[in-house]
C-alpha cells in the first residue's frame, strides 16, 4: 500500500514537473518536485499590456523553480493585483502565473499531464474535464528552453494564455481557471514547496 502511494506521488510529480515531461517519461519512483529561490527576477515590463490592465497595478507575489531529479524544468512567477494573493482561495482574485521553461517539452504532453493532474485533484466533472483537455490540446504549443507561457486568471471569466508575450487563446469556461491553477495552488499539489514560494508563508496553513 505504501509503495502504491509512492508510485502515485511520483506520477503526480512528473505531471507537474513538465506541466509535464514528454509522454514517454517513465512514471517510476524517484520523481521529485521542489522549489528554489533562484528563479530569475522579472519586472512588470515583461507582462503583456492586457495582463497589466487586468491586474491593475501588478505585484510580484512570489517565484520559484520546479526541478525533477535535480534538473530545472521551469521557473514560475506569480503576479497579482494590489490586493495580493489569497493563499486560502487564490482563485477568488485575479492573477497571472508565468512559467519560463528550461528545456524542450511537447505541447501535447503539457495538455495531457495537466488534464491528468486536474483529474487527480477531482476537479470538474468528466464532461468538463474532457472539454478542457481538448481545448488545452489546441492551445498549448511545444516549448523550448527560454519560452514563457503565461496564464491570466480573472474570477468568473475565461483564462487567457500567452506565449512569450503574444496571445495564444483562451479557455472560455469560467470553471476551468480554478481547476487548472489548482495544479499549483491546491493544498494537495505535488509540489508544496513551490506553492509556498509562490503564495508566501501563509500558504502553509
Amino acid at each position: 500500500m505504501i509503495a502504491g502511494r509512492r508510485r502515485a506521488t511520483a506520477g503526480g510529480a512528473i505531471a507537474l514537473a513538465a506541466l509535464a515531461l514528454a509522454a514517454t517519461t517513465p512514471a517510476g519512483a524517484g520523481a521529485r518536485a521542489a522549489a528554489s529561490a533562484d528563479a530569475p527576477s522579472t519586472t512588470t515590463d515583461a507582462l503583456p499590456a492586457s495582463v497589466r490592465a487586468a491586474l491593475g497595478t501588478p505585484l510580484l507575489a512570489g517565484s520559484g523553480s520546479l526541478r525533477w531529479f535535480g534538473f530545472r524544468i521551469y521557473d514560475a512567477t506569480l503576479w497579482t493585483g494590489p490586493e495580493g494573493a489569497d493563499p486560502l482561495d487564490p482563485a477568488r482574485r485575479p492573477f497571472a502565473l508565468e512559467l519560463r521553461y528550461a528545456r524542450s517539452l511537447s505541447g501535447t504532453a503539457i495538455a495531457e499531464r495537466s488534464a491528468e493532474e486536474i483529474a487527480r485533484l477531482g476537479l470538474g466533472d468528466a464532461e468538463a474535464r474532457q472539454a478542457w483537455h481538448r481545448r488545452m490540446q489546441q492551445l498549448f504549443p511545444d516549448v523550448s528552453d527560454g519560452d514563457r507561457i503565461l496564464g491570466l486568471h480573472r474570477p468568473g471569466q475565461a483564462v487567457r494564455f500567452y506565449l512569450n508575450g503574444s496571445p495564444l487563446g483562451e479557455v472560455a469556461d469560467p470553471g476551468f481557471g480554478p481547476a487548472f491553477f489548482a495544479i499549483w495552488f491546491d493544498a494537495r499539489t505535488v509540489a508544496p514547496e513551490l506553492r509556498q514560494a509562490l503564495l508566501g508563508p501563509a500558504a502553509s496553513r
